[in-house]
C-alpha cells in the first residue's frame, strides 16, 4: 500500500508572525477566564449574563455557565490554545496562514458560543456558525478535488441536520412558552407529557446525530479528515463533533426518562461504538484511524446518555474529558509523524522511537489512556464506564458488552497508532529522515498526554472541579455524583477491565489477520460514502430534468405559470374560506365612471387583439392612464401622479426595445392563455367584491390617523406611512426601481456596430 503524501515540507520554526501569535494569545485569554470561574461552579454556583439583543422580539443575549458549559468552554479553549500553537508552527510561512487562524478563531468563538447560549435562538446561530466555519476549515486546501468534496458532504449532512434541528427548536420553544434554556430545564416533566414531546425528540435527535456523526450519518466524520492534522485534532476531540453530545446532555434533564429516549440513545450509541471500533482497526492510515475512534467515543458518550443512573453520568462526564485529552495529543503526535517521514501510513512506519523520543513519550503516556491502563485518567474513565453500563436498567449485558468490545478494539488501535511506529522495527526507507519536531509542536501533545496522567493520579482534583459540577448540572443534585479513584476493589468492572486488556491485546497481535478479514467482510457491504455520492448524482440529474422541463426559455411559459399559480392560490382561499354575500351597489355611478370603465375595457380589448407590438404597448398605456383617473377621482392624486409617471416611463421603455423585435403573427390566438386571463380575472375580481362586501377594519386606519402628526411630524397620512412607518419597505421598492432602470439602461444602450 502507497503511503498517503506529507500535507507539507518540514516545518519552520519562525512561525506566522503577529498573524500566528495573537490568535494563540486570544485562546489563552479566554482559558484563562474560563479557569477563573472554576472556584464558583465547583462551589455549586450559576453564573448569569444577560443583554438585549432584539427587544422587541424578547431575544436576549444570555449566557449560562454551569458545570457542563464550563467543562466544554474549558476544553474548547485550552485545546484550541495549544492547537493554534501547534499550527503556527505547522503551518509556518503558509502563504494562506492568516485565513487558516481565522477560520480556526472563529470556530473556536463559535463552539464556545454554543455551550454558553441560554437562550434557543442563540444556540441555533452559533450551531450554525460551527457548521459554517468547519465547512471552511475542512476545505481549506481547496486546490484538492477531494478536500472540496469532502467538505461540501460535511457542510450538507451537518446543514440538513440543522434544518431539523431548528424546526425542533421551534417546537420546543412553543411547548415550553420560552426560548430561555434554563427555564425550559424546568419544565421536564411537562414537557414529557406534551403533544409535541415525540417530534420535539425525533427533530433535537437528527440534529444532534448528524453532527456528532451517529450512525448511519457517520461516513462524513472520516472524510473530514482531509483537512490538515491541527483542524483534526481540534475538531474531533473537544468541538465541533462534540457539539451534538453537547445538545444531548444539556437537554438530558428535560427530555430524558422516557422509553424513545432511552431506547435510541442506547442502541444508535452502542451501534456506532462497536462499528466504528471494527472500522479503526480496519484502517492503515494513522489520521484515518483515529477519525473512526473518534466515532467510537461519541457512541459510547450517547449511550450513557441515554440512562439516568449516577455512574452513567459520571462515566460521561468523566470519559468525556479522557477522550478530549488523549485523542487531541494522539492527533497532534500523528501530525509530528507526517512532518519528521512524510507518511501516516502504518505498515510503513517504524523505528522512530530513537529519532522523535519525545513524542514517542507523549504518544504512549496519550495511548495508555486511550487503552485504559492505570494509573492513566483512562483506566478510572473505562472503569467508570463498566460501572455506568451495570448500572442500566434494562438490558445491561447488551450495554457492557458493547463497551467491553469496543474498549478491547480501542486498545488494539492504540497500539497500531502509538506503539508500532516508534517502537517496531523500520521496515524501510521513509520518504524523509525523521527528527524530533520544533518545541511549539510537541508542547500541545505533551501537556494533553501529562494531563491525562496527572489526573490519573490525583483523580479527586478533577472531580471537585469539572467532573462533579457536570454531573449536578445533568441530575440536578450532589448526591449521583460518584467517586473517581484508581482503585475501587475486586469488583465486576474490575473484571471486565482485565478481560478488556486480554482481549485488547489479542486484537492486537492478531490485528493484521482481523484487518484482511474486516476488509473482506465490510467490502461486501453497501458503502454509504458511495451512496452519498450516487444520491448527488440523482440530484443533479433530477434538478437537469426539471430545468428542461420548467425552463424552457420562452417568457409566455414562465407568465403563464406565474398567473395560474396565483390564480390557484386564490381559488383555494376561496374554497376554504368561501365568500360573503357579494354587495354589488351601482346606483351612485356616474357618467364618468362608465367613460373610465369604457377606456379601461377599450385599452385592454386593443391590446389583446392588436397585431403591432408597438400599437399594444400603447393601448396597454391607456389602460394605466386610464387607473390613474380613477386614482383622481377617488381622492388619490399622489397615486395616480405615481401611476402616470411609472406607466410614462414603461411605455417608452418598453416601445424602445420592442423596435427591436418581429411584428407579431396574425395567428396568435392562444385559448389556453385566454382562459387563464379570464379565469384569474374573474377570481380577482370576486375576491374585491368579497373585500368590499365586508365590514371595514379600521384598525390601522384609526392607528395611522392618532400616530401620523405626534409620532411622524407629517399631516398627509399617506407619506408619513411610506416615509417613516414603511420606511425600509419604500426603500426597498425605491431600490428596485433604480435597479430596474439600470437594468433597462444597460440592455438599451448599444455601442458602435452592436446590432444584437
Amino acid at each position: 500500500m502507497s503511503a498517503p503524501a506529507s500535507e507539507s515540507a518540514a516545518p519552520a520554526p519562525l512561525g506566522n508572525g503577529w498573524v500566528g501569535v495573537l490568535p494563540v494569545v486570544l485562546a489563552a485569554a479566554l482559558f484563562a477566564g474560563f479557569a477563573s470561574m472554576l472556584p464558583a461552579v465547583a462551589a455549586g454556583s450559576v453564573l448569569r449574563w444577560q443583554a438585549d439583543w432584539v427587544p422587541s422580539l424578547g431575544l436576549s443575549l444570555a449566557v449560562l455557565v454551569d458545570g457542563l458549559s464550563l467543562t466544554f468552554a474549558l476544553l474548547i479553549s485550552g485545546i484550541g490554545a495549544l492547537v493554534l500553537l501547534y499550527s503556527n508552527t505547522y503551518l509556518a510561512g503558509h502563504p494562506q496562514y492568516g485565513r487558516f487562524a481565522l477560520y480556526l478563531t472563529a470556530f473556536m468563538v463559535s463552539m464556545l458560543g454554543l455551550v454558553l447560549a441560554d437562550d434557543l435562538i442563540l444556540l441555533f446561530v452559533f450551531w450554525e456558525l460551527t457548521t459554517f466555519t468547519s465547512y471552511l476549515l475542512i476545505g481549506f486546501s481547496h486546490e484538492a478535488e477531494t478536500s472540496r468534496r469532502n467538505a461540501l458532504q460535511a457542510l450538507f449532512v451537518t446543514a440538513a441536520g440543522g434544518l431539523a434541528f431548528l424546526a425542533g427548536l421551534i417546537l420546543l420553544g412553543f411547548a415550553a412558552g420560552t426560548t430561555r434554556i434554563s427555564d425550559i430545564l424546568a419544565q421536564g416533566d411537562a414537557l414529557k407529557a406534551h403533544a409535541l414531546y415525540l417530534p420535539i425528540l425525533v427533530l433535537l435527535l437528527a440534529g444532534a446525530f448528524t453532527k456528532s456523526a451517529q450512525v448511519p450519518f457517520h461516513f462524513w466524520l472520516p472524510n473530514a479528515m482531509a483537512a490538515p492534522t491541527p483542524v483534526s485534532a481540534f475538531l474531533h476531540s473537544a468541538t465541533m463533533v462534540k457539539a451534538g453530545i453537547y445538545l444531548l446532555a444539556r437537554m438530558h434533564p428535560a427530555l430524558s426518562g422516557t422509553g424513545v429516549w432511552l431506547w435510541t440513545l442506547t442502541i444508535l450509541g452502542a451501534v456506532t461504538a462497536v462499528f466504528a471500533s471494527l472500522l479503526a482497526l480496519r484502517q492503515t492510515d494513522l489520521k484515518q484511524a483515529l477519525a473512526y475512534t473518534t466515532l467510537m467515543a461519541l457512541g459510547t458518550l450517547t449511550l450513557f446518555l441515554g440512562q439516568e443512573s449516577g455512574y452513567a453520568m459520571t462515566a460521561f462526564a468523566t470519559f468525556l474529558i479522557v477522550h478530549s485529552l488523549y485523542k487531541a495529543a494522539l492527533f497532534l503526535v500523528v501530525g509530528c509523524i507526517d512532518k519528521a517521514t512524510g507518511t501516516r501510513e502504518a505498515e510503513l512506519l517504524g523505528g522512530l522511537g530513537r529519532a522523535m523520543p519525545i513524542t514517542a513519550i507523549a504518544a504512549a503516556v496519550a495511548a495508555m489512556s486511550m487503552a485504559g491502563f492505570p494509573p492513566f485518567l483512562g483506566f478510572i474513565g473505562k472503569e467508570l464506564k463498566y460501572a455506568g453500563a451495570l448500572a442500566v436498567a434494562s438490558e445491561p449485558v447488551l450495554v457492557a458488552g458493547a463497551v467491553l468490545v469496543s474498549n478491547a478494539l480501542m486498545l488494539a488501535v492504540a497500539g497500531v497508532v502509538a506503539f508500532r511506529p516508534f517502537w517496531r522495527p523500520a521496515s524501510g526507507p521513509l520518504p524523509r529522515s525523521p527528527g524530533e519536531a520544533p518545541w511549539a509542536m510537541l508542547s500541545g501533545p505533551v501537556i494533553l498526554a501529562a494531563l491525562g496522567a496527572l489526573f490519573g493520579l490525583y483523580p479527586d482534583v478533577l472531580q471537585r472541579a469539572l467532573v462533579a459540577p457536570t454531573v449536578v448540572s445533568l441530575t440536578g443534585t450532589p448526591a449521583e455524583v460518584k467517586e473517581l479513584k484508581l482503585w475501587a476493589g475486586i469488583n465486576m468492572p474490575l473484571v471486565l477491565s482485565a478481560t478488556t486488556f486480554v482481549l485488547g491485546l489479542a486484537f492486537y497481535a492478531w490485528h493484521r489477520p482481523l484487518r484482511s478479514a474486516l476488509e473482506a467482510a465490510f467490502s461486501r457491504l453497501p458503502s454509504l460514502d458511495a451512496g452519498w455520492d450516487r444520491f448527488l448524482d440523482g440530484l443533479k440529474a433530477l434538478a437537469a430534468w426539471q430545468t428542461r422541463v420548467i425552463q424552457t426559455g420562452r417568457l409566455t411559459d414562465y407568465l403563464f405559470a406565474t398567473f395560474a399559480t396565483i390564480l390557484l392560490g386564490l381559488a383555494a382561499g376561496i374554497m376554504a374560506g368561501g365568500l360573503p354575500p357579494l354587495a354589488i351597489d351601482v346606483s351612485g355611478a356616474t357618467w364618468v365612471h362608465v367613460a373610465l370603465a369604457a377606456l379601461l375595457l377599450a385599452g385592454a380589448g386593443l391590446t389583446v387583439g392588436s397585431a403591432s407590438r408597438i400599437a399594444a404597448i400603447a393601448a396597454l398605456g391607456v389602460v394605466g392612464i386610464g387607473t390613474a383617473l380613477v386614482f383622481i377621482v377617488f381622492g388619490a392624486p399622489d397615486v395616480a401622479i405615481t401611476q402616470l409617471l411609472v406607466e410614462t416611463l414603461v411605455v417608452v421603455l418598453v416601445a424602445v426595445a420592442l423596435l427591436r423585435l418581429p411584428a407579431l403573427a396574425r395567428d396568435r390566438f392562444r385559448p389556453a392563455h385566454a382562459a387563464l386571463a379570464t379565469a384569474l380575472g374573474a377570481t380577482v375580481a370576486l375576491v374585491l367584491l368579497a373585500v368590499l362586501s365586508a365590514p371595514l377594519d379600521r384598525r390601522l386606519t384609526d392607528y395611522f390617523e392618532a400616530a401620523s402628526w405626534p409620532e411622524a411630524y407629517g399631516r398627509n397620512i399617506v407619506n408619513v406611512i411610506l416615509v417613516d412607518f414603511r420606511a425600509l419597505d419604500t426603500f426597498g421598492e425605491i431600490a428596485v426601481v433604480v435597479i430596474a432602470a439600470l437594468s433597462a439602461y444597460a440592455l438599451l444602450r448599444t455601442t458602435k456596430g452592436d446590432r444584437t
